[in-house]
């Protein structure tokens, strides 16, 4: 029993970041209709900066604040330079963008910081909690990052249920052209909406740093779980995004625990499949009909 509820804080934990990737992933399709390739290779770099504010005698919560403030940067200039011409032409071809978009952030972060992975210290204490005499697999620093995300997840949530800019931005993504003729500059708001979902990427990057280490290849993983969990919560749902992302952390956690940590990766994609048979557009997007 113990370990069972060891994996499941362990699975919980990994699931937020997962969650955190879904979430910026799901903010861009729903604006854009991009699934950004490129989110893993945006939360590498920024997560780099990070790393060389500490690497230089900086807090960690300066590197967060500089990893935050830049992808939030990242975000809107990616989205105004490179997205933005091809946001209205053929899906293929914003696919090739954001692949490149990906190579070309790997290959700028091996040529400024090398590719040798670099350790990533955590905010608090990474050792296990104690309770009744028995140490659980959950630390102060994993309560730090679950209570992060739900912030970050929460701020999002008020953002657009209850401010003018939160109606602006759904309004941008779902009628651009009502939109428009209603006087919100969609452009804009579409950029706003690819900065906070850097800016969330980036927040996953720093979290999770500590346990991949810092390198150019190390986020990689990231995305892949990041986007099976979009697709297994709904790329169109925020919420499915955060729910998918746990499943996805607890089924990872219980297949390491209980089977091999080698099978990890097949895990995900076994999860991935079975979702895909049973309810193709994910669990928590709302089916539509279609008249033959």
């Amino acid at each position: 029993m113990v370990r069972f509820i060891n994996l499941t804080l362990a699975g919980i934990t990994s699931g937020v970041v997962f969650a955190a990737v879904a979430l910026a992933l799901v903010l861009i399709w729903r604006s854009t209709r991009i699934v950004n390739f490129a989110q893993g290779g945006m939360l590498m770099f920024t997560t780099f900066l990070a790393w060389s504010v500490i690497d230089r005698g900086g807090s960690y919560w300066l590197a967060l604040g500089v990893a935050l403030a830049s992808g939030l940067v990242l975000g809107a200039v990616i989205e105004r330079v490179a997205v933005r011409p091809v946001e209205n032409k053929p899906p293929l071809n914003a696919v090739i963008v954001t692949l490149g978009l990906f190579v070309l952030l790997q290959a700028s972060a091996g040529m400024i910081w090398g590719d040798t992975p670099h350790s990533y210290p955590p905010a608090f204490t990474i050792k296990g909690l104690s309770v009744g005499g028995t140490r659980l697999l959950l630390s102060p620093f994993d309560l730090f990052v679950i209570g992060a995300v739900a912030a970050v997840m929460m701020l999002l949530t008020l953002l657009f249920v209850r401010t003018d800019l939160g109606l602006r931005l759904r309004a941008s993504a779902f009628a651009p052209e009502i939109a428009r003729l209603q006087g919100v500059r969609v452009g804009r708001m579409l950029t706003l909406g690819w900065a906070l979902a850097a800016l969330v990427g980036s927040l996953a990057g720093v979290l999770i740093a500590p346990s991949v280490f810092v390198g150019p290849a190390q986020f990689d993983s990231m995305l892949v779980f990041g986007f099976t969990a979009a697709v297994i919560g709904g790329l169109d749902s925020p919420a499915g995004a955060v729910v998918g992302g746990l499943l996805l952390g607890c089924a990872l956690s219980y297949v390491s625990g209980y089977v091999s940590s080698d099978l990890v990766t097949f895990g995900a994609l076994a999860a991935l499949i079975t979702v895909l048979m049973i309810r193709p557009s994910g669990l928590f997007t709302a089916s539509t009909g279609r008249r033959v």
